[in-house]
């Protein structure tokens, strides 16, 4: 497999569809929130970089979804396996794709999850926690502290996942994903990948961020999000998606001025992309080999980079 990974606003999509086009592959998203149908503009579906030399690159793992259902890591490693297996079943390459830390390396390092820790809600509320109050609501739980899991913010977050699960099973039982026994009980393989990120300085991810932000907001995520309320997904479910969707219902709700919309979700866009950075740097310290591309380089030239390093 080819992985093409990076903080948001650089570019990972063009390049992951040309080289899957060049290599006779085909994409696979890992993207927590481009599985929802009709969430486009806010989680950057960039549809016409799919369509390299007219040709539409095949790529699995958008639009599966509707809005509003609890997504989590333990189907994404399910259905990531079953496109991946097609993918190969016909001869094709999988290319990897995406900037969600932790659906990144939930298959890069083949996290064995249980059926415990299935709480959409739950995870994606921690990874817009900073490292301070990950550790904050670690402490909550009635559980011995070690303080290694408190160094390594990965670890950190899956020792908040089994604590809250643990908690859970306590009092609820654990929460039925509706998938049979021997899918959850399934061992995720070792999957063999090459690895490339692409990154900018970062006063450059700083600008395309705002850039990004600007261009969207003058071209329909606000009627994005006024559509999905319409169909009625609630304001507090798109608020759990995060960015784009937390910050523009908060706008349509009047607890933001249209200034202070630009503003703040800039500065929070920003946030996450370094979060991001953070977790592929802790990825690449935990063993994973990352190759890295300079972001300002032609789209040509990291493509003849690639080729070259994986000898194709």
């Amino acid at each position: 497999m080819l992985t093409i990974l990076g903080p948001t606003a650089t570019g990972k999509t063009a390049l992951a569809a040309r080289l899957a086009f060049e290599l006779n592959g085909e994409v696979i998203s890992a993207d927590s929130r481009q599985v929802y149908r009709g969430m486009n503009i806010g989680t950057g579906k960039d549809y016409d970089d799919y369509v390299v030399e007219g040709v539409q690159v095949p790529v699995h793992l958008i639009d599966i979804l509707d809005p509003g259902y609890e997504y989590n890591i333990f189907e994404y490693q399910k259905d990531f396996l079953k496109a991946w297996r097609d993918v190969l079943g016909r001869n094709k390459l999988p290319v990897l794709c995406g900037g969600s830390g932790m659906y990144l390396e939930a298959i890069l390092k083949g996290y064995q999850l249980a059926r415990s820790e299935n709480d959409l809600d739950f995870i994606a509320s921690l990874e817009e926690k900073t490292d301070d109050q990950l550790v904050e609501i670690f402490k909550s739980y009635k559980t011995p502290h070690n303080i290694t899991d408190l160094e390594e913010r990965p670890r950190l977050l899956k020792a908040i996942i089994v604590a809250h699960s643990t908690s859970r099973s306590g009092l609820t039982g654990n929460k039925d994903t509706g998938l049979n026994e021997d899918l959850q009980n399934q061992s995720f393989p070792k999957i063999e990948s090459t690895i490339f990120g692409i990154d900018y300085p970062r006063g450059l991810v700083k600008a395309r961020i705002l850039t990004r932000l600007q261009y969207r907001l003058e071209h329909g995520m606000i009627g994005e999000v006024e559509r999905l309320l319409a169909q009625g997904i609630s304001p507090d479910r798109l608020m759990k998606y995060g960015l784009e969707y937390k910050f523009v219902t908060m706008f349509l709700l009047g607890d933001l001025s249209r200034n202070n919309l630009l503003v703040e979700l800039n500065i929070a866009i920003r946030q996450f992309a370094k979060r991001q950075m953070t977790w592929f740097r802790r990825m690449e310290k935990q063993g994973l080999n990352i190759h890295w591309i300079d972001g300002r380089l032609p789209l040509e030239k990291k493509i003849g980079l690639i080729r070259s390093a994986m000898g194709r």
